[in-house]
């Protein structure tokens, strides 16, 4: 008895039969050229369909520029903080929204400016004859397109579809809010002057011509209004970066679909930010202006009362007597006086340069510390740094979310606050220390002045006040000057290298060969992964491999795809490769019977898993291939159930084997002759109601015995031993028995259920013969092979068939391919 293991799953079946799915893919070639062809028709239409994607560039160079005018006298120092600080702080603010709403404004780069292409609406900004300047105040329409359609030189039509935008909502650019609107028309159209006002419940603007414009009457181009906020944002994604091997340089990289919108954006960020930057570093000398600008004007009115009253004064008197007696004390104490207003001007300033850095958290305003004529460089450089800290953060502050930056200036600005506490506190001591000096030598002064007469006395008075003024007013006005001679003298630390310009080129998208590439990839994969689940699932008996993984049982055979309308294919060709490979089967029986030392009649039984196999297919041909050899031949159709091998013969059924069985008949009476030479047949007969038990009686060895001596070969046509066990009751009665197996038709676990039977021993000399195979279908084999019991392969080698092509081109590569 034979091992239960040569019944079970082997291990081989395990691995994967990738000569085998090489040889299935290639049956689906018509799948894969019918998905390439889908996806590069996909990928066609969605290139055409996207508009084309261009980058634009712009270089600049951030730089340590020192102002010529600045000297030590000036005081009106402005410090980024040093070129690496300057470059991070020009690539934030380049990124932020509050600089970009700025630039977006200027541009106006919410209007939209389109024509109609075949699939889109394409940006034309910069290549439209006009320009439309809105009213803010008013809402606009928002999202839509509008029509304008220029009908001579002069007038346009303007015409919205509302049908096909069905948005009602207007956009409020003073405040970028949102309205909702009725509009009850479903096309609107009215014909405009240009230059005239449009005052529509939904659009409020101008259409001006540009100078240049030309050749516009007939054209059509459409107008569109977008959310400010959504327009920001969308420029806010300009790449920024600096250059790894020189710091200080920076470029500006921005994509979209209109280079013109590109190469202006690029220019305006910039020259936006060269603007502010130099305000910023102006900033401390405009402080300064303007406190000297709110000092003055009250000086001059006090300057004019001094003079007023020395004039009254003098009037009607001797002014050289009385000049005379007083004039050196009068400069003396005139210089003192000075002197002390410049210490007390410097005093005053501390305190409230210390007020301002308690109670204050904006400190973008503090005049220059050379208004007081301080020139302590540590507070004039930590005042300045303070004020660049205060204008950067509230810069910042709409722009930037992180709390962590916000943190870092504010750590910063302490310190210094900390720093200038210090110099506050060293630099008044120093002071009082001064103004202590100066007040004796007033006090020694004045002393000297109580001698000399009362007339003289009061004129002294008066002309000292007025010297005071006099000078502190002309001081002011040389700080001032200082000061704008800086401010003029300033240039920006922001330079253009390379600014942005539409030299051509600059393509940097739909990537059209990507879409292809990825398009033979989809077109390949998909079907590739279709089949794979296919093969995956499938079930099917497909290949001489997948039943010697299954079963133990030797194959005798492979048999062909039917060749004829009804099932006498060897009758009808019998030289065709189909009725060769049942001679190849006949051969191997013949070798099987000598091997069994059987001498005589000879009984083949042909059974299958499920009907729809082909056993009586196979039947019929092997009992004909046999009749073909001049051997007395008979097929007994035993399937009692379900009788159908007479119908290719034109034999009725109604008597047969049923008949003889229950008695009714004798052997000769349901014995048919075929148009077959040495070909008989007994058909079924009808249908009964206890098949099983009419296969088992006494009637039936004695037909088969009877047979025996009549007969060469008997082939028994059987009920499938999957669904009934009428064919185990005629397995003793047989020589050998035929399995018959259909590709891509019976189940793999139906083998389980044949090798259990031959376990058990209620199958004997068994063979599997495997009926339908498909050469061109799935699987690289031929079919007419002669499997088993020493014939080896060869019914091609020693046959004649009907026509035999010579196989060409790719397909002769893979036949070789495929018997190495």
């Amino acid at each position: 008895m034979l091992d239960i293991k040569d019944f079970t799953f082997f291990e081989s079946q395990s691995n994967f039969d990738f000569k085998g799915f090489f040889f299935k893919i290639i049956r689906y070639w018509k799948w894969f050229l019918l998905s390439l062809v889908i996806a590069f028709l996909i990928a066609y239409n969605v290139n055409i369909r996207k508009e084309k994607i261009y980058g634009m560039e712009s270089v600049i160079v951030v730089k340590d520029e020192n102002n010529p005018f600045f000297t030590s006298n000036t005081s009106l120092v402005f410090n980024w903080g040093g070129v690496s600080d300057k470059v991070q702080t020009v690539i934030t603010t380049l990124k932020s929204r509050s600089h970009n709403e700025i630039v977006v404004e200027k541009l106006q780069y919410y209007i939209q400016y389109k024509v109609k292409d075949k699939y889109f609406f394409k940006d034309a900004y910069g290549n439209v004859p006009f320009t439309v300047q809105i009213d803010k105040n008013k809402g606009q329409l928002a999202s839509t397109p509008i029509q304008i359609k220029f009908i001579n030189e002069s007038q346009y039509e303007l015409s919205v579809d509302f049908a096909e935008y069905p948005s009602r909502s207007l956009i409020h650019y003073i405040d970028n809010s949102r309205s909702e609107i009725a509009i009850d028309e479903e096309i609107f159209k009215k014909v405009y002057k240009i230059n005239e006002e449009v005052n529509l419940p939904f659009a409020h603007f101008r259409v001006q011509l540009n100078p240049n414009a030309s050749q516009y009457t007939g054209k059509e181009y459409y107008i569109g209004f977008e959310d400010f906020n959504n327009t920001v944002i969308k420029y806010k994604s300009i790449n920024i970066e600096a250059d790894n091997k020189a710091q200080s340089v920076v470029s500006l990289q921005l994509q979209g679909t209109n280079k013109n919108r590109l190469v202006e954006y690029l220019n305006t960020t910039v020259n936006v930010l060269r603007k502010n930057q130099l305000d910023s570093k102006n900033l401390f000398a405009t402080n300064t202006i303007d406190f000297i600008d709110s000092t003055l004007v009250i000086m001059e009115g006090q300057i004019k009362d001094a003079e007023s009253e020395l004039k009254d004064f003098r009037k009607g008197k001797n002014v050289f007597e009385i000049e005379g007696g007083g004039q050196i004390l009068t400069e003396k104490l005139s210089e003192y006086d000075v002197q002390k207003d410049e210490v007390d001007r410097k005093i005053r300033y501390l305190n409230n340069l210390k007020s301002y850095l308690d109670k204050s958290i904006d400190f973008s305003t503090l005049p220059a510390p050379s208004v007081a004529s301080i020139e302590d460089p540590n507070i004039i450089s930590n005042v300045s740094r303070l004020i660049e800290l205060s204008k950067q953060r509230d810069e910042l502050n709409y722009a930037v979310k992180s709390g962590k930056m916000f943190t870092e200036f504010d750590v910063e600005m302490d310190a210094i606050k900390k720093v200038l506490l210090e110099n506050i506190s060293s630099s008044k001591s120093a002071l009082m220390i001064d103004l202590s000096i100066i007040n004796k030598n007033i006090s020694k002064a004045e002393s000297e002045v109580s001698v000399l007469p009362e007339q003289q006395q009061e004129h002294l008075k008066i002309s000292r006040k007025y010297n005071l003024k006099d000078n502190i007013y002309n001081t002011f006005l040389q700080k001032r000057s200082e000061a704008e001679i800086v401010k003029a003298a300033n240039i920006s630390d922001i330079d253009f290298i390379d600014p942005a310009k539409d030299v051509g080129g600059g393509l940097r998208g739909p990537k059209t060969s990507i879409n292809y590439i990825l398009a033979v990839l989809l077109g390949v994969l998909i079907p590739l992964i279709i089949i794979f689940i296919l093969v995956l699932l499938d079930n099917n008996l497909n290949t001489i491999d997948d039943i010697q993984k299954l079963t133990k049982i030797p194959i005798i055979g492979v048999v062909g795809k039917k060749n004829t309308e009804n099932n006498l294919s060897v009758y009808e060709k019998p030289k065709s490769p189909l009725a060769e490979s049942f001679r190849a089967i006949r051969s191997s029986l013949q070798f099987l019977y000598k091997k069994q030392k059987n001498e005589g009649s000879k009984i083949l039984m042909l059974t299958s898993s499920i009907s729809g196999e082909g056993k009586t297919f196979c039947s019929i041909n092997l009992a004909t291939v046999f009749a073909l050899s001049e051997k007395k031949t008979i097929i007994v159709g035993l399937d009692l159930r379900k009788p159908r091998i007479f119908g290719d013969f034109n034999i009725d059924n109604v008597t047969g084997v049923v008949n003889y069985l229950i008695g009714q008949k004798k052997l000769d009476e349901v014995i048919q002759e075929t148009h077959i030479p040495y070909l008989d047949l007994i058909s079924s007969g009808p249908i009964p109601p206890n098949p099983a038990e009419l296969l088992m009686g006494e009637s039936m060895k004695e037909m088969i015995d009877e047979l025996r001596l009549r007969y060469d070969y008997i082939i028994l046509d059987t009920p499938p031993v999957g669904l009934v066990s009428d064919a185990l009751e005629l397995a003793h009665y047989c020589d050998a028995t035929l399995y018959v197996t259909r590709q891509g038709f019976t189940k793999r676990g139906m083998l389980s259920v044949v090798n259990e039977k031959h376990r058990r021993g209620e199958l004997h000399n068994i063979s599997i013969l495997f009926n339908g195979f498909h050469n061109k279908t799935k699987y690289g084999y031929g079919y007419g092979y002669g499997y088993g019991y020493g014939y080896g392969y060869g019914a091609y080698g020693e046959s004649y068939h009907d026509e035999q092509e010579e196989q060409k081109g790719w397909r002769k590569i893979l036949n070789k391919w495929r018997k190495k």
